[in-house]
């Protein structure tokens, strides 16, 4: 009888184990889409770069961790065509913006999680551009096998400040907004 009671006992805790156990979804880069905006006084520039892996982490149904890396070489506009895209790309993936040469690689990994309910969480996490780890807050929305948010992130956090008119005067219809947009849909 006793035997049968620790038994039981570790089966309760099994079962109690694996009901609670984390699980990572990883992300698919080839059906997960990363869109940016970037806007400047005279209009604005949108483009795409490509999602190197990801995943999400699950305790339950709930969301409880994620980590990413973006592929900052495949940074590309997409509102231009021919030698003018050929021209912006050629800028963005200089030392005045990304530096993807040296930094090919940019990373966000999830620190703190709040559940807002119906698959809505705020999220705070590492975001890591140019070697420069800096905090970024946002909303993720999870419904199934799919993700998305929005993150809007200031650039002259990472050091990226070309074209900025918080750190240079005169710049007239040359300023560049300090923040950019990201657009996230993921599939895993």
């Amino acid at each position: 009888m006793k035997n049968l009671k620790t038994i039981a006992i570790a089966l309760l805790v099994t079962v109690s184990t694996i009901a609670t156990a984390q699980l990572e979804k990883k992300v698919d880069p080839a059906k997960s889409t990363i869109t940016w905006i970037g806007k400047k006084v005279t209009g604005q520039h949108n483009g795409t770069v490509a999602l190197k892996e990801g995943n999400l982490i699950f305790k339950g149904k709930k969301l409880t961790g994620g980590s990413f890396a973006v592929d900052m070489t495949s940074l590309t506009a997409t509102d231009l065509t021919g030698e003018s895209q050929m021209s912006l790309n050629g800028h963005l993936k200089s030392e005045d913006f990304f530096g993807t040469e040296k930094f090919q690689t940019s990373k966000l990994v999830f620190k703190k999680i709040a559940d807002k309910g119906n698959g809505v969480y705020n999220v705070t996490g590492d975001l890591t551009l140019k070697d420069v780890t800096a905090p970024i807050n946002f909303t993720i929305n999870v419904n199934g096998a799919k993700a998305n948010t929005t993150l809007k992130i200031d650039r002259t956090k990472f050091g990226i400040k070309y074209g900025s008119g918080s750190f240079f005067d005169s710049l007239g219809d040359k300023a560049i907004a300090d923040e950019f947009e990201l657009n996230v849909n993921l599939k895993f």
